[in-house]
């Protein structure tokens, strides 16, 4: 298996989208950062919990028990709900956490992939994980199987024009024929505006232009300059206005 495998996968909206897995080497370079990270504060934490109590004081166990359970569990889980996939270790490396159709990670899906490291840690040094990783057609850990998620590379030269959804309203679109576009077909549009901020760059660069490549031919007077996102707002505007 080579580092780095590329993968199609379907997104909701019907769009087929070509992403590249994270080998062994980037998820564990990830992790040792997550990990020092993790230790860095536990031991930040520790030094001065040891300075402000003494060894007979009940505090002392229970605050080094919490600090050891939030770094250990929540500490991935925060992240990879709240940073759209990405831990701090992640985000270094370039990689992120998503469901397997492109969906961002939930907390469910995220807390199932961060218990099963207990079982991927098994016998010590990752050695179930790292297996799993080899074996599995989608690079994916016990944990991954378990939650429905997988873990890729982001591009980085993908830039992502921000469109708001009052600058396509504030657009005057006089001689826009849009009967022809269906009511699917704008719920699918609606759909993929309302998520996009929480697709990867790359798919929502791709997703976005399969849809405007779609649309455009059922409408008639759009600009053809019009970017795709700003032409799918500027759609779904004259719709509403129309209705």
């Amino acid at each position: 298996m080579t580092f780095d495998d590329r993968i199609t996968i379907e997104t909701p909206e019907n769009v087929t989208l070509e992403v590249m897995l994270a080998g062994v080497g980037s998820r564990m370079a990830a992790a040792l950062l997550d990990g020092l990270l993790r230790f860095a504060v536990i031991f930040a934490f520790g030094v001065v919990l040891f300075a402000t109590t003494d060894d007979t004081d009940p505090a002392r166990t229970a605050i080094s028990a919490v600090v050891y359970f939030v770094m250990t569990f929540c500490y991935d889980v925060a992240f990879e709900v709240l940073g759209r996939g990405r831990t701090p270790g992640k985000r270094a490396t370039g990689l992120r956490v998503v469901r397997e159709h492109g969906e961002p990670v939930g907390f469910v899906a995220s807390a199932i992939r961060t218990l099963l490291r207990l079982v991927d840690g098994l016998p010590g040094m990752y050695v179930v994980g790292i297996v799993a990783i080899l074996l599995s057609r989608k690079n994916q850990r016990l944990g991954d199987m378990a939650a429905g998620t997988i873990v890729i590379r982001e591009r980085t030269d993908v830039v992502t024009p921000a469109w708001s959804p009052a600058e396509a309203a504030a657009h005057p679109d006089d001689g826009w024929d849009v009967a022809a576009v269906t009511r699917d077909e704008l719920a699918t549009v609606r759909a993929f505006l309302a998520r996009r901020e929480q697709l990867v760059p790359e798919a929502r660069t791709r997703v976005g232009q399969e849809l405007a490549t779609r649309l455009r031919a059922k409408v008639a007077g759009a600009p053809p300059e019009l970017a795709p996102e700003q032409f799918l707002e500027r759609l779904v505007a004259a719709k509403a206005r129309r209705s």
